[in-house]
């Protein structure tokens, strides 16, 4: 009789074990999967859902549906407009002056700490497919397929483990268009992935980068149609805004349009519907001409962009993947699209500083909402970490918003971003500057100092400010406005003391403190 007891407690003892185990592993939390997709310069005026000229010609089902079921950050920044570095900053969450990436010519050391090693050390699978650019061997993926160098549209390289390192004709040509190349490796990559593990999975398009190509199917779109010009399109000169450098002209491209047309194979570059020439007509007929060209091929690429987005989060909710995994699309940087005259990024100005932004993760962020605080790049990886329950590491400089995206930002939170570009050259001279929610100031210094790639010719310094309310385009330079000269001197003061708190004082550079010294006031 008493064994039998003794029994019956010991399986009564076992079975409430078990049962305790099983309400534990039902109330333990797990950790979300993280999916990055970026794609590269697929600016907010093309994205058609912050607004603009552009908005209702936009192929944008995805997007849209992202926006819808996420949030959209209104005022999320780069550090230093331009590919490399950017993506360097999202690595590291440092800017320039901390991670060594200040051009397109630098590289990213393998050995920097990067949020990937961070995710990948607590736990996390980790894999990169598609574009790097950041030419030494990834470092913290546990899987890579990368782009070589900036990668091409149509049967892109890329390279693997194992084949970093071997001659090119061992590297891997995928036949097919890029964005979907790369969709398709990334859906595979998930599909076999450890279901043990969550993940973090950065898939890196390669569009709506120049030559601003897109597949077949999109050939039609905005075939017989005019869209809408920005009212700077026809912005000549630096006179008519009072800003001080010319900047990259449409005209420019408009060369390199026709340089490949007379010879297509010995381009850098395969742009799409050519050939194309505006030698016989005027200014005005020109610059429109080329500004139809780019932003049509641009919408049509970044089209491709919206479909495998949409594979993409289809494969999540069949998956049963989507209510813990946290997505992302954002770009690189901006573009100008004719605005200014312009095209090409690595501005401060709005066009080039914004990075489109949207962020979903059903289990805890509300659904169609959109947040104004200012956001950087840097602060990308300080946000996957916390998600992932990690103490951020202590050489992040960026802050998680997590909090901002529930509702709840820290009284303590940023009211003004800094901006740096290091590439000095005269039609875009190195500056760096300083935008709050109302202004934005700049210093364009014009040296080139040590950095790889820039011009050995300098340009008289200059200072810009801008009212982006009255002003939102930029389009007057209001520094000797006197109206403005007390907001001036405090937006001096705020730049001195983020210069000093990210450790960008160019201590170093006595060519830039004599600069300061004789125009800073």
């Amino acid at each position: 009789m008493r064994k039998r007891v003794y029994r019956s407690n010991i399986l009564l003892l076992i079975m409430l074990i078990f049962l305790g185990c099983k309400i534990k592993e039902k109330h333990k939390v797990k950790k979300p999967n993280i999916l990055f997709i970026m794609s590269d310069d697929h600016t907010s005026q093309a994205w058609g859902i912050y607004g603009g000229i552009l908005k209702d010609y936009v192929q944008n089902q995805n997007i849209k549906r992202l926006a819808n079921e996420g949030i959209t950050l209104n005022n999320a920044f780069c550090t230093n407009s331009i590919c490399v570095p950017s993506r360097a900053s999202i690595l590291t969450g440092q800017y320039s002056n901390k991670n060594g990436v200040y051009t397109l010519n630098d590289a990213l050391d393998s050995d920097s700490l990067n949020i990937a090693k961070v995710l990948n050390k607590n736990g996390y699978q980790t894999a990169i497919i598609g574009k790097w650019h950041l030419k030494k061997e990834p470092s913290g993926f546990d899987h890579y397929n990368i782009l070589h160098d900036q990668g091409r549209y149509w049967d892109p390289i890329l390279k693997t483990p194992k084949n970093f390192h071997k001659p090119s004709a061992e590297w891997d040509v995928h036949k097919g268009f890029s964005t979907d190349v790369i969709t398709h490796l990334s859906l595979e990559w998930l599909n076999r992935r450890s279901k043990e593990k969550p993940f973090m999975l950065m898939t890196h398009f390669k569009a709506t980068h120049e030559p601003f190509d897109f597949p077949e199917r999109f050939k039609d779109l905005y075939t017989d149609i005019d869209l809408p010009e920005p009212a700077s399109l026809f912005d000549f000169s630096p006179e008519t805004t009072g800003r001080s450098f010319i900047g990259q002209k449409l005209e420019n491209l408009s060369w390199r349009y026709e340089q490949a047309s007379n010879a297509p194979d010995k381009w850098w570059c395969k742009y799409p519907e050519l050939p194309f020439y505006t030698k016989n007509m005027d200014s005005i007929a020109a610059r429109k001409a080329t500004y139809q060209k780019l932003v049509k091929d641009f919408l049509r690429s970044g089209a491709a962009i919206d479909d495998n987005i949409g594979k993409i989060l289809d494969y999540l909710e069949a998956s049963g993947l989507a209510d813990n995994t946290i997505v992302i699309y954002t770009a690189d940087q901006g573009y100008f699209l004719g605005e200014h005259g312009f095209f090409d990024k690595r501005l401060i100005y709005e066009e080039s500083l914004r990075m489109p932004f949207i962020i979903r993760y059903p289990k805890e962020i509300p659904s169609g909402k959109r947040i104004d605080d200012i956001i950087l790049n840097i602060d990308f990886p300080a946000l996957f970490a916390d998600y992932a329950g990690i103490k951020v590491p202590g050489s992040i400089q960026g802050k998680s918003f997590r909090k901002n995206l529930m509702g709840k930002t820290p009284e303590n939170w940023r009211t003004s971003a800094y901006y740096r570009y290091w590439t000095n050259d005269t039609i875009r001279p190195g500056h760096f500057g300083i935008r709050n929610k109302k202004y934005k100031l700049v210093l364009f210094y014009g040296q080139s100092l040590d950095m790889t790639g820039s011009s050995k010719e300098s340009t008289a310094p200059s200072w810009e400010f801008y009212d982006l309310e009255k002003d939102p385009h930029e389009n007057n330079n209001a520094y000797n406005d006197n109206s403005y000269s007390k907001i001036i001197k405090k937006m001096k003061i705020e730049l001195i003391k983020l210069r000093k708190e990210y450790e960008d004082t160019d201590a170093q550079y006595t060519i830039l403190q004599d600069i300061f010294e004789n125009h800073w006031n």
